[in-house]
Formats: structure tokens, C-alpha cells, sequence
């Protein structure tokens, strides 16, 4: 069973191990799901790339230092994806928003609705009688991992077999998945349901499961096949991203304040002051999954260097108190911010700014030259941003 430490050794490891098999292999093998004993078929590098502890370009750097694009053409797909779910969300702000509000929706429905409550109950604990799903959920809970092909199929019968709201689905994974990525769980779940793009729904069939995960489950005639999409509604995306600032030179005594979601390739400087904010239970009302929690607060820690802090505030208002206090003992002038993508800490963003001003600093926010690159392509479909791909690695120098 695959074991995820909280180190770059682990992940450059993992990452060395997979690069002879991210061609062909990969294409022909990535959607076998043969359980958590065996993921010799993917990269399994998601949790380490989701929380920074590797980056996209790397990856891709040293797939293609051993592969061609076109041989590696369907990992380096894959990889781009999680940028696309990021950026299209960034397009879309208010996606987040609603996945929030029909999340609450959901959770006080199932205090005033018994039936509701029975039901997502066993699918959480796995006592549905779906032997696939049942199956899922528990190595969820007891792994923090599943593969990409059993969240699919796990969300649509989620949604479709079980008819249980699909931000309470989405909100079991990002409460317990390692990578629980807001945009990419977000956009899935959305997907899956038939909200991402009009007409367009992901039906788990019995047959496609059986063959799948070669053999181990099959359930003939427990799934709904033939269900309709969520009804859509159509979100504009904004014509404009937020502005996308490259790092710049700060001025006067300068410090970094990165969170979990705070998106740098390890780009600042170690001699400077580094506060880290850890707040897990940002992601969901309910409790969270504690490997989760432990990834995303060791992630973080990693990141913050051995000469960095790392707290654990219990509020917004303890973080922002923390940063103010921060900035004033260390008489700081200028805080890098790594840029922070809609999610739980986006939302918690502005407080930190406020943080900054009030305690007499200036914020330099500051992004990744790769979502620089991918962003501006990802305001609709994938496939727009699929035949950029070439380009977009000549523009990062990787191809």
C-alpha cells in the first residue's frame, strides 16, 4: 500500500520511480483501477504536487527530460488539467461561492430530513450494499487517496444511484483526500453532476467498473445507468483574470506569508522571515479527515524552511491577529504573498491583506510564471486549452 511522507526525498522518489512508465505505459494502463496495493499504473504524485512540495513544472521538466510530448502525451495532459480546473475557477469565482452554499444547504438538510441523513450516512461509512462504493469510501477515509477512475465513479453514484446532493459528495472528498485541491474537487464533482459543461454528464456503468478494476468488483443491476444530468446553469466566465503580478524586488525589510494554498515553486528567499498559516478546518463545517490535516500542516512546514514558523490559528481572526503581530515583531515593510486561488484561503485573503496594511506592511503578491501560463487559457472548455499545450511548454521552456 502506497505510504505518503511528507518529504521531497519521498516525492522526488516517487516521482524518479514513475518516469519510465509515464509514455506509453501510462496511456495504455492510467485507467485501471487495481486498488490501493497496487498504483504502479499512475503517478500517485498528486497529494506532493497539490500542496507544493513538487510543482507541475518540475514534473513535467523531468518527464520530458526521458520522453518525448508526444509519447507522454496523455500524463502531460493529466497534469495540466489540475491547472485547468484552477484557472477556470479563477474565471469563475462565484463557482466556489455556490459550491459553499449548496454545501451548508445540504449539511442542514440532513438535520431536518432523517431519510437524508440515514442515506448519506451509510454511503459515508460504506454500508450502501454497493460493493464498489462501499469499498471506496472506506479506503477514502483510510488512505486519503483513491484513484482517479473510482472518484469518477464513486461521485456518479453518488449522485445518481444514491440522489444525494453533489457538494455533500464533493465535501466527504475534500474533507478527507490528501490532494483535496478546492478547484480540481470542486470542478469534478461539477463535472461529474453535468454542471461543468451543458449536456455533458459522467454515468458509472457496471461493465466499465468490471473491466476497470480487472474484475475485483461489478455491480450488474445496482446502478443507475440511464439518469439525467443536474439541471445547468450556464456561468459566464469574467473576460479578465485578477492581475497576475511576476515577482518583483520588495522594498525595505521583507518577509513571506504562505498558507497551504499559497502557490509558489520555493521561489523566495530563505533569508528572509517565512510565517506559515495553517487552518485545515477552513475546507468544511464537518470534521476533517486527520491524514488530510496532517499532509496539509506537515506540507506547510516543509515549505516554511527550518528556519520558518508555522501556526495554527483556530479562526480567521486568530490568523489575522498572528500576521499582524508577526509583521510588527519582525519590522517588516514589505509581506510576499504568494497569490492565493479561490478556495478556503482565498476566501481568508483579504483578512491577511487587512493584516498587512494595519500592522504598517505592504503585501507584494506574487504568481507562478505556469499559471501565468495556462490560466488565460482555461476559461472554457479543457480542449481550448489542450491544443495550447505545445505552445505553453515552448513559453515555460520544457519542450
Amino acid at each position: 500500500m502506497m505510504n505518503w511522507p511528507v518529504t521531497e526525498t519521498e516525492a522526488q522518489a516517487r516521482l524518479e520511480a514513475f518516469l519510465p512508465h509515464a509514455g506509453g505505459d501510462y496511456a495504455r494502463q492510467r485507467n485501471f483501477d487495481f486498488g490501493a496495493e497496487d498504483r504502479s499504473n499512475v503517478s500517485a504524485l498528486s497529494p506532493w504536487i497539490r500542496h507544493g512540495v513538487l510543482s507541475e513544472s518540475a514534473v513535467l521538466a523531468r518527464v520530458l527530460a526521458v520522453h518525448n510530448e508526444k509519447s507522454a502525451e496523455k500524463f502531460i495532459q493529466e497534469v495540466v488539467w489540475r491547472g485547468y480546473f484552477k484557472g477556470w475557477l479563477e474565471h469563475r469565482p462565484g463557482v466556489w461561492d455556490g459550491y459553499c452554499a449548496d454545501r451548508d444547504a445540504g449539511l442542514a438538510a440532513l438535520e431536518q430530513n432523517s431519510g437524508l441523513r440515514k442515506a448519506y450516512g451509510e454511503a459515508v461509512d460504506g454500508r450502501t450494499g454497493i460493493e464498489a462504493f462501499d469499498h471506496w469510501a472506506r479506503e477514502l477515509v483510510e488512505t486519503g487517496y483513491l484513484h482517479n477512475h473510482a472518484r469518477m465513479w464513486f461521485a456518479s453514484i453518488w449522485i445518481f444511484t444514491l440522489n444525494l446532493p453533489w457538494a455533500l459528495g464533493a465535501d466527504f472528498f475534500f474533507r478527507h483526500l490528501l490532494d483535496g485541491d478546492p478547484a480540481s474537487n470542486t470542478c469534478s464533482w461539477r463535472w461529474v453532476a453535468g454542471l461543468h459543461t451543458p449536456g455533458k454528464h459522467y454515468i458509472a456503468r457496471a461493465d466499465n467498473i468490471a473491466k476497470f478494476t480487472a474484475g475485483r468488483f461489478d455491480p450488474a443491476d445496482q446502478l443507475n445507468e440511464s439518469a439525467d444530468p443536474v439541471e445547468f446553469e450556464n456561468i459566464n466566465p469574467d473576460p479578465e483574470l485578477p492581475d497576475l503580478p511576476m515577482i518583483a524586488e520588495p522594498r525595505g525589510k521583507a518577509g513571506w506569508l504562505l498558507t497551504p494554498d499559497s502557490a509558489s515553486d520555493k521561489a523566495f528567499r530563505v533569508d528572509l522571515p517565512v510565517l506559515g498559516l495553517a487552518l485545515p478546518d477552513l475546507r468544511s463545517p464537518l470534521e476533517m479527515g486527520g491524514l488530510a490535516r496532517s499532509f496539509e500542516i506537515n506540507a506547510l512546514k516543509l515549505r516554511c524552511g527550518q528556519g520558518g514558523t508555522v501556526d495554527l490559528p483556530q479562526s480567521a481572526d486568530q490568523a489575522a491577529g498572528r500576521v499582524t503581530q508577526w509583521v510588527r515583531d519582525q519590522a517588516l515593510e514589505t509581506v510576499c504573498l504568494p497569490y492565493i486561488a479561490a478556495g478556503p484561503y482565498g476566501d481568508l485573503a483579504p483578512r491577511l491583506l487587512s493584516a498587512i496594511r494595519a500592522a504598517g506592511a505592504e503585501p507584494l503578491i506574487i504568481t507562478r510564471r505556469y499559471d501565468r501560463a495556462v490560466w488565460p487559457f482555461a476559461a472554457k472548455g479543457f480542449f481550448k486549452l489542450k491544443s495550447k499545450i505545445p505552445a505553453i511548454l515552448r513559453q515555460l521552456d520544457l519542450a
